[in-house]
């Protein structure tokens, strides 16, 4: 998935080099569109072999679709109202039959191409396909493959977006850190691209991510729900319970990081990620055990790759319209933007 990587961070820096100042060689931007713009393209050549234009609609679709339940979940709950034919039901009901066109679309033009390319498998869509063409009790149907490409469609964008700005504007928070970052890129990658082993070696980027994860959560809360009588501590919880796992709260807990644990320090994980909180279970920006997000290593290798490649041509700064108000909607976002100046080196 590298060149991939490679091609959809390109275009983001020509896209950005166009709108420097020829004179100045600089710009200022909200980065926040600017990153869905990347990672909604990384995720749909890399797991569905289209591109950002291809798939505009349909991720235009799924924030509509996420604005109306992120509005849901902040009303009161009345039984039943979900069936009263109100304006915004109307319009849930609506985007639910039209992603899934979309989608059922994608999925009989690649298809077809299987039929003729079998290199054309090789990515999730192609591989989720495979999976509803066996005849086995493990078979995936149609239905599934379309919920399943939603959530990727929405997983594998919404959180390296939040992920690649707070760390865009930590770096220009902290000058000192991103020299430091620079100096690394430059010492291992030079001005070449960055391949898999150069972002294996990168060892400050990692620790600058790991404490923007910490800091930052793009996913401040996780939820679980018990299938069956659960025991916790002291706690006897009956089946069909959700629970709310606020890990945003632990990442920030004095207790497991010290009076420091607001300030922005990525020495803590000098020694790895297990070693960095004084409970090694008291950092988990991906979860643990077996629901661990299974894009973790897809999402920090895109991370690396993006951070890496925007130190070695742009060193970039807060503008004085930036706002610092990190707040929660379906992951964690920049509340009004994430406005920064731009200096292309």
């Amino acid at each position: 998935m590298m060149p991939a990587f490679t091609t959809s961070c390109n275009e983001l820096i020509a896209r950005w080099k166009k709108l420097a100042d020829p004179a100045k060689g600089s710009c200022e931007l909200d980065i926040w569109p600017e990153m869905e713009t990347l990672t909604s393209d990384i995720i749909s050549r890399t797991a569905f072999g289209s591109n950002y234009e291809e798939g505009k609609k349909l991720f235009e679709l799924q924030n509509e679709q996420i604005a109306l339940v992120i509005e849901a979940i902040r009303s009161i709950y009345i039984p039943g109202f979900r069936f009263i034919p109100t304006k915004k039901n109307l319009r849930r009901k609506q985007l639910v039959k039209e992603i899934n066109e979309i989608l059922r679309e994608f999925i009989r033009k690649r298809e077809e191409l299987m039929k003729t390319d079998p290199s054309s498998s090789n990515d999730l869509l192609g591989l989720l396909l495979q999976s509803n063409s066996t005849e086995s009790s493990a078979r995936l149907t149609i239905e599934e493959v379309i919920e399943e490409c939603k959530v990727f469609y929405i997983a594998g964008q919404e959180t390296t977006r939040s992920l690649l700005t707070f760390t865009m504007v930590v770096l220009a928070m902290h000058q000192d850190w991103q020299e430091k970052a620079r100096e690394e890129v430059e010492q291992i990658c030079g001005k070449n691209v960055p391949d898999f082993n150069a972002i294996n070696r990168l060892k400050i980027m990692e620790m600058i991510l790991n404490e923007v994860m910490r800091l930052y959560p793009p996913g401040p809360e996780l939820h679980r729900y018990t299938s069956k009588r659960t025991n916790l501590g002291n706690l006897s919880i009956p089946a069909g319970v959700i629970l709310t796992v606020p890990l945003i709260l632990a990442h920030h807990d004095p207790e497991y990081w010290g009076d420091d644990s607001e300030e922005f320090k990525p020495e803590r994980f000098a020694e790895g990620v297990s070693n960095a909180p004084k409970d090694k279970l008291a950092y988990f920006p991906f979860s643990r055990g077996p629901k661990v997000c299974i894009g973790q290593n897809f999402a920090l290798i895109e991370a690396k790759m993006a951070s890496t490649m925007i130190l070695q041509h742009f060193s970039f700064q807060l503008s004085p319209s930036y706002t610092h108000a990190p707040c929660v909607a379906l992951n964690l976002a920049p509340q009004h933007g994430a406005q920064i100046i731009l200096h292309q080196l």
